[in-house]
């Protein structure tokens, strides 16, 4: 798959503090790619080298395969960012503020007006294009923001904290918008939010930096695994006799941890890399499994567990 994104070996030092210290990564066509870091980490700076607002000391960053640093213009074309704070003229309507946007862009208006319905019909805020924004909830705002980026039909949207202060109803809304982004237009994200919970939801892969450094990137699962080891799933069974004598024609099955008898059943805990395996095999031996549940690797457990190691 064709990458919208590729940093390798990012520094960018300021009279010898890094920053942002050897961080390397990459964001693919469609991809939702969270960016996480207590504050401090270098987050901020490496979004301003992607978007070429502040020259990197060392390393390659290149958007589409453009040089931010040296071909800013053709970046910002193709590229949409969305602060944790959208500033939009609160006197003017949703319509005429998008309409400004365009003006800026250099869009003709005849062609600018078919796009703002457009957007606007994406983002659910058509039947409001007439309102004053001054009269929009939090959450509006953030669906007219992730309009004002989309008018441009950019390939990389950056989106900074874009659920922060918004009701359950309105977040659900922004986070079905960005995989709608992703998933039918083939719009390639990156995410940077301390709502770790909602970064699960959305994101194929993410990024973990800190004191400047990448220091864990990959899919949930694969930093789950290297951060807290193998998943362990319970499973529950059943047999024709419940005791020792029953838990004992268990021994001997590769992949299970620890089994024990509670409440009239066997409880097995088992490595989840074995699950298919183990299920056959009890079934094999005269067990009948009545429930069996996988443990699913949290981000905010994986996020707490990390920093308090190092």
């Amino acid at each position: 798959m064709a990458l919208v994104v590729e940093v390798q070996d990012l520094v960018k030092d300021y009279n010898g503090f890094k920053a942002v210290d050897g961080v390397t990564f990459h964001v693919a066509q469609g991809e939702i790619f969270g960016l996480l870091g207590p504050n401090g980490a270098g987050k901020t700076t490496t979004i301003l080298m992607l978007l070429g607002m502040t020259e990197p000391t060392a390393g390659v960053v290149r958007v589409c395969g453009y040089d931010p640093n040296k071909e800013p213009l053709e970046v910002k074309r193709i590229t949409g960012y969305l602060p944790e704070n959208v500033g939009f003229y609160e006197d003017l309507t949703a319509k005429e503020n998008l309409l400004y946007l365009t003006k800026l862009n250099g869009i003709p208006e005849d062609v600018a007006i078919k796009k703002i319905d457009k957007v606007l019909t994406t983002v659910g805020l058509l039947e409001v294009k007439d309102k004053l924004v001054g009269t929009y909830s939090k959450g509006m705002r953030q669906r007219l923001g992730l309009a004002s980026v989309l008018i441009k039909e950019p390939k990389l949207v950056i989106l900074d904290e874009p659920t922060t202060g918004i009701d359950p109803e309105g977040t659900e809304q922004v986070l079905d918008l960005i995989r709608k982004m992703s998933r039918e237009m083939g719009v390639s994200i990156l995410l940077s939010s301390h709502l770790l919970y909602q970064v699960q939801q959305v994101c194929d892969r993410v990024g973990i930096m800190f004191r400047g450094k990448m220091v864990a990137q990959g899919s949930i699962e694969e930093i789950g695994r290297q951060v807290l080891g193998e998943r362990e799933g319970i499973m529950k069974l059943t047999y024709d006799y419940i005791s020792d004598e029953a838990l004992s024609k268990l021994d001997g099955i590769d992949g299970v941890l620890e089994k024990k008898i509670a409440n009239n059943s066997i409880i097995l805990k088992f490595n989840e890399e074995r699950k298919l395996d183990i299920v056959r095999e009890v079934v094999m031996r005269g067990f009948l499994p009545i429930e069996v549940k996988g443990r699913e690797y949290s981000l905010e457990e994986i996020y707490i567990r990390y920093f308090r190691e190092e």
